[in-house]
């Protein structure tokens, strides 16, 4: 049979490529060696539970690029927190599933297969048609938002605006330990708290749970723009976050903790990342009429819509905050809450002081691929000195099971 001429094959391979054009401009996977990939390694859960829930699977859906925004990160490492404990739980199960479908189309437990993981440190294997600012092969780090499938996977999709290029001086290892206590940190402090570099040399500071991922984070950064940083942890951990720049120090283990920070010159600024009683008698412990602020990140914000609905549980949310914010600000001071907030600019300029040597990353421990479930039950032993960090794949490598 004669083969076709030169100009049909041209001609039948232009047609092909409008085609492939066409069907690819909602859904483009990511084509490697050749092959496109359909399925990929993680880890999932498959309902809200303990540890038990979690489960490994080689048959996870490949992320796929819908929007022109987006890229697609090849997973060196997934730094784990509080949060994802908190998630496999099915903590603020309600509010998530209504960000994932706005709309309500989708039935009922459609998050799942759901995978944890908010930090992520790898490189971009594909890029949306309107993505500038990065390349493939580049090397990035983000904090992946709640509602968005996590990093406890071979790849992950995100938007180029969650995105920054990762500190030349880290690892991946390390860089996945710092993106989602920076960004809550950086959300609080900068955001709701007002602060930046040039308003910060020699104001007080008090970090009450100054040992956990945003405190080491907040300790460092506030050092770094020339704060007064005062810090309440475990005795064991004095020499730890000293030696991250903390000024002075106070064991909460020792004796009622509000004893001994009432002695001290008041605060222009509080970060609580404990909660529960301290709101009691935190906000005392603030300067009166001079702007000063407290700022909480343990809130009933998803609470309130897990048990109330979003509706109601909005207005609940809504009356409490501006019931404490009224009740405090008649005694010369601003009650806050703060929350994460996922933002690629507020990472360059991370990634600037940490290349710069003002943060370092604070890892505690790293786990393999195949050593999730291990990871969160240290997770959840709780008194963290650091973050605890999966490592996803060697560089290049396959994953590392």
């Amino acid at each position: 049979q004669q083969q076709p001429s030169q100009s049909v094959q041209l001609q039948q391979a232009s047609c092909h490529v409008c085609f492939d054009r066409q069907h690819l401009t909602t859904r483009r996977l990511f084509s490697s060696s050749s092959r496109c990939m359909t399925v990929m390694p993680a880890w999932v859960i498959d309902k809200y539970g303990s540890n038990d829930a979690l489960r490994f699977t080689k048959n996870a859906s490949f992320p796929v690029i819908n929007y022109p925004n987006e890229v697609i990160v090849k997973v060196f490492a997934a730094g784990l927190n509080p949060m994802d404990v908190s998630m496999r739980g099915g903590y603020g199960a309600a509010t998530l599933s209504r960000k994932r479908d706005p709309l309500n189309i989708k039935q009922s437990g459609s998050e799942f297969p759901l995978i944890l993981g908010r930090d992520v440190s790898g490189v971009i294997m594909e890029c949306g048609l309107d993505v500038k600012y990065f390349r493939e092969s580049d090397e990035v780090w983000a904090a992946i938002p709640p509602w968005k499938q996590g990093s406890l996977a071979e790849f992950v999709v995100l938007s180029a605006n969650e995105v920054s290029h990762k500190p030349r001086s880290l690892t991946h290892t390390e860089a996945a330990a710092i993106p989602y206590v920076a960004t809550t940190a950086w959300s609080a402090l900068v955001n709701t708290g007002g602060l930046s570099k040039d308003n910060c040399t020699k104001k007080r500071i008090l970090i009450l749970g100054g040992s956990g991922g945003v405190g080491t984070f907040a300790i460092q950064m506030l050092k770094a723009w020339g704060a007064h940083v005062t810090v309440t942890c475990t005795q064991n951990a004095e020499h730890f976050v000293r030696g991250l720049g903390a000024d002075h120090v106070v064991d909460y283990t020792a004796g009622p903790v509000e004893e001994p920070l009432t002695t001290l010159e008041k605060f222009d600024l509080i970060l609580d990342n404990v909660g529960g009683d301290t709101e009691r008698w935190a906000l005392t412990l603030l300067k009166p009429w001079s702007g000063a602020k407290y700022i909480t990140l343990i809130t009933p914000f998803l609470q309130n819509m897990d048990r109330l609905g979003i509706a109601d549980g909005m207005m609940q949310t809504a009356a409490t905050v501006a019931t404490k914010a009224l009740k405090n600000l008649a005694r010369g001071v601003h009650y806050r809450w703060g929350f994460f907030a996922p933002s690629g600019p507020a990472l360059d300029e991370i990634r600037e002081m940490v290349d710069a040597g003002q943060i370092r990353a604070v890892v505690e421990e790293t786990f393999k691929f195949s050593q999730v479930p291990q990871a969160f039950n240290k997770l959840e032993k709780g008194h963290a000195r650091g973050k605890t960090v999966v490592e996803i794949s060697k560089g290049g490598d396959d994953c590392a099971l």
